[in-house]
């Protein structure tokens, strides 16, 4: 098995999520990462609403995707990227997990406001809102990290 750097698996999963598994030779798994990616996407529309969104027709966007099959993709996307991660890292702090977990729940959030958001005139979408929300879900899994971190410290 090929031993990939963090960076390097993190950045190969944004891309496709399965693409780090399978570079690292855990084929099964990242067979079943694209499968999963494949499967929510095409039931989801995401493509075509990514398309719309780019080209700024953003509230058609939100008129085709599934929200139903679109709302499994943040959970997916930010697993995948863990588990990269994870088995590039290989020896793991504490809590490592959490700002993975929490981009996924402020992505899945940010999805299921998306329609009802409006900024400066405009919706931002299906695709752009939920992006955004990835940040301070980042923020907020890393602050956690750090204070049971801290507190797991003190305590030993």
């Amino acid at each position: 098995m090929k031993k990939l750097a963090p960076l390097e698996a993190i950045v190969w999963n944004i891309t496709l999520p399965g693409f780090a598994q399978l570079l690292a030779g855990r084929y099964v798994k990242g067979i079943a990462f694209i499968f999963m990616e494949f499967l929510i996407n095409v039931n989801s529309r995401f493509n075509e609403a990514i398309m719309l969104s780019f080209l700024g027709k953003t509230m058609e966007a939100g008129n085709i995707i599934d929200y139903g099959w679109l709302m499994f993709y943040p959970c997916l996307y930010f697993f995948a990227m863990w588990d990269a991660y994870k088995m590039a890292r290989g020896n793991l702090q504490p809590y490592s997990y959490l700002p993975f977990v929490f981009a996924a729940y402020f992505v899945t959030l940010g999805l299921m406001l998306s329609p009802a958001v409006i900024v400066r005139g405009k919706m931002p979408g299906p695709v752009f809102f939920p992006m955004f929300c990835a940040i301070p879900g980042l923020l907020a899994g890393g602050l956690l990290r750090k204070i049971l971190t801290r507190k797991s410290h003190e305590n030993s």
